[in-house]
């Protein structure tokens, strides 16, 4: 499942790809008929706060998601229940936060001088993004990201 969530909602684009989902992120100013067809040519869901670019989305029947929360967990939780997301914690960040790529396993000898020497040093498991170069890895930021995820779903 593929999304598009226009510029009011980056951080929940974020969040998307940080729980496994191709969540494509339009951070200009695009005109709505530019973000219909994008979302018709690419096969993305279209997500958004803004009440004309849904009237409009609707009318062509685009898939939608409807946010009107300002709160992060309750957009997250909207969209996971609207589309019946199955989240996965061993498919959580095998994506770029920052740019969506799938993220690639890197053996730990090949990130030695990309990551902090104690990063080095205390972890095995290493992911790269291949088009950004950002590299990744399980750190204390994963537990409070499960948590986060846990207590939406629940």
């Amino acid at each position: 499942m593929k999304f598009l969530c226009d510029q009011m909602l980056g951080t929940l684009a974020k969040w998307l790809r940080i729980i496994g989902f191709d969540a494509k992120y339009v951070n200009d100013d695009r005109c709505d008929e530019d973000l219909i067809e994008e979302s018709k040519k690419e096969g993305r869901i279209l997500i958004s706060r803004d009440k004309f670019l849904i009237k409009k989305a609707s009318k062509e029947e685009l898939p939608i998601v409807k946010i009107e929360s300002d709160s992060l967990n309750e957009q997250l939780k909207k969209v996971i229940d609207d589309q019946k997301l199955e989240i996965d914690e061993d498919k959580m960040l095998n994506r770029c936060t920052i740019c969506n790529e799938s993220v690639i396993e890197r053996k730990k000898e090949e990130v030695k001088g990309k990551v902090p020497p104690r990063v080095f040093e205390d972890h095995e498991k290493f992911w790269e993004c291949p088009k950004c170069k950002r590299i990744y890895w399980i750190g204390s930021h994963w537990n409070e990201m499960v948590k986060r995820v846990r207590e939406i779903m629940e």
